[in-house]
Parts: structure tokens; C-alpha cells; sequence
């Protein structure tokens, strides 16, 4: 079976905007060429890879698996190019990395750090819950993301940077507002408004329940740490959530942080890659500069 890189590059295109008009203006071509290099790959696979249905473009099931690894391929020779570039030129290229949603409080300060330094650097940076993220991580579509606790369903590499601390919350006006110490049992006694099930703050919380004997009385769930904070100023209930998402809130005394004994919970942040995978260099140049920063960093952002 033969097919060229170039028919690779224009299925993959074709595939993920599943338009060949968006395809043809992405790649610089007409709409007839894409269409002619489409049913060319389809003649040498042997097996149809599109279908319309009515006015839209879907992926059969041989075109789900040729989109998979001709997106494999092009990510490598990306990869390859931009190593060859480093090599000659410095540290450049892109940088793929995705964070947990509440990594974005202090990361694009490191991030901001590390691009300054590296001015040819070209970033994506993707925000999502845990789940969201470990898709991507599975999947190989980022060089490493930012996560509390490394999963254990996927095989990586992952080595901590930074403490996590997570503290319960109420606004000021509560009624456990002047308490000198509240234990955990207490605290499970009121109103609690989570985050989404599969976040890392959430699993942080069931974990502590757990190891106390505890169960949940969830007023509501939601899937914004933002959401949540407001949610709790306005008296809706009382949160657990990581320290480093708090700064202007505790500083301008919209929340505090409940005196619960034993807390904070105390995690770390993980940088996590997959085991197999060759970083560019781009990518193990900023994995230097995080293990070596992240700490004064952050320190610094939690105290402006």
C-alpha cells in the first residue's frame, strides 16, 4: 500500500474540518484537488474513508483509523523539524501543553516566564478537567500537561513541582466564621457545593471523606472553580478548593479559609508526559525550567 505524506496531510485536514472547501483554503489548494487526492487514498486503501450524508462530510470507520495515525504522523514530523530547528537555532517550536482548569491560576505566569526567555516559542495551551485532559494525554495530542495526582490508567512519566494545598471555604458572614477549630465531621454537617465529578478538586475531597468516615451532602455540583467561589460568597454553602485559586477572594475578604483540623489537604502538582514519548525539544526545555522555577514562582504569585 502507497500513499504519500502530501495525500496524508490533505485526509488529515479533510478529516478534521470534515469539509473539503475549509480543507482546500487551510492547505492553499482548489477544492478539486483536495477531492481528486481524497478519492486517490481511497483507491489505494481499498476501502471508502468519507460518506455524505444530506450536505455533511462523516468519517467512516476506516477513515476514524486513517485520521488516527495520519495525525501520528504528522505530529512526529512536526516534531522532527522543530528538533532539527532547536538544534541549530535554540530553543523554538511549539510548545502543546493542556492544565487542569485550576492550574490556570498561577501556570500562565510560569508559562509568560518561559516564553519571555524564549521569545521563538509558540505556545497552545489547553484548560480542562482531569478527564478532559487525560483524553488528550492518552490520545498524544499535547507534549505534557499539568495535573494533581498521575493517573494511573495511563502509562507516564510524571514528577511533581509544587505543593497543592486545599482549604474549605465560607464567606464571611457564616456561622463558622469565628470558630477557633472545626473538625472534619463538623464541617461534612454543612451545605457543600463540589466540582464536577472526575475533577482532581473533587477526588481530593472524596478522599478526605473517605478517610474519615464521611459522607457527602452535596447541595449542588459544579464545574468552575470561578462559579464555585461565587456561589459560596453569596451563602449557597461552604467549598473545598485549592489554595492557589483563592488569592484576590482572601485578599479582599470575600472568603475565608474555615479552620478545619488536619487541613489543608496537602497535594502535589505534577508535571506528566507518556512514558514512551520523545519530548521535542521545546518541551524538555520547558520541563527544565518548570522543575527548577515552579516553587519561586508560585510563591510569588500567592503573595502579590
Amino acid at each position: 500500500m502507497h500513499f504519500t505524506f502530501r495525500q496524508m496531510q490533505i485526509f488529515e485536514s479533510v478529516a478534521r474540518l470534515l469539509s473539503f472547501s475549509r480543507a482546500a483554503e487551510e492547505l492553499h489548494l482548489t477544492q478539486p484537488a483536495v477531492s481528486m487526492q481524497i478519492r486517490q487514498l481511497e483507491e489505494t486503501v481499498g476501502l471508502p474513508l468519507l460518506e455524505q450524508v444530506g450536505k455533511k462530510i462523516h468519517l467512516t470507520e476506516a477513515g476514524e483509523e486513517l485520521h488516527h495515525h495520519c495525525r501520528v504522523v504528522a505530529r512526529q514530523l512536526r516534531e522532527t523539524k522543530e528538533a532539527m530547528e532547536s538544534l541549530r537555532q535554540g530553543v523554538r517550536g511549539r510548545l502543546d501543553i493542556a492544565i487542569i482548569s485550576t492550574a490556570k491560576y498561577f501556570m500562565p505566569m510560569i508559562l509568560a516566564r518561559f516564553c519571555h526567555a524564549h521569545p521563538d516559542v509558540q505556545l497552545r495551551l489547553t484548560v480542562g478537567n482531569r478527564e478532559r485532559i487525560l483524553e488528550q494525554l492518552a490520545e498524544n495530542d499535547v507534549d505534557m500537561v499539568v495535573m494533581g495526582r498521575p493517573p494511573a490508567e495511563v502509562s507516564v512519566s510524571s514528577e511533581a513541582f509544587a505543593r497543592n494545598p486545599h482549604v474549605f471555604v465560607a464567606p464571611p458572614g457564616h456561622r463558622f466564621a469565628n470558630a477557633k477549630r472545626l473538625s472534619v465531621a463538623r464541617v461534612a454537617e454543612e451545605p457543600l457545593i463540589l466540582r464536577e465529578k472526575g475533577s482532581g478538586t473533587r477526588q481530593v475531597l472524596e478522599r478526605l471523606f473517605t478517610e474519615h468516615g464521611l459522607k457527602m451532602q452535596a447541595r449542588m455540583e459544579m464545574s468552575s472553580n470561578e462559579t464555585i467561589k461565587q456561589a459560596v460568597i453569596a451563602g449557597m454553602g461552604i467549598s473545598l478548593l485549592s489554595l492557589h485559586t483563592l488569592r484576590l477572594e482572601l485578599e479582599t475578604g470575600r472568603l475565608l479559609v474555615l479552620p478545619v483540623q488536619g487541613l489543608p489537604v496537602v497535594r502535589d502538582w505534577h508535571l506528566v508526559h507518556l512514558k514512551e514519548k520523545r519530548l521535542p525539544p521545546v518541551a524538555r526545555a520547558f520541563k527544565t525550567y518548570l522543575l527548577e522555577s515552579a516553587e519561586t514562582v508560585i510563591a510569588e504569585f500567592c503573595q502579590t
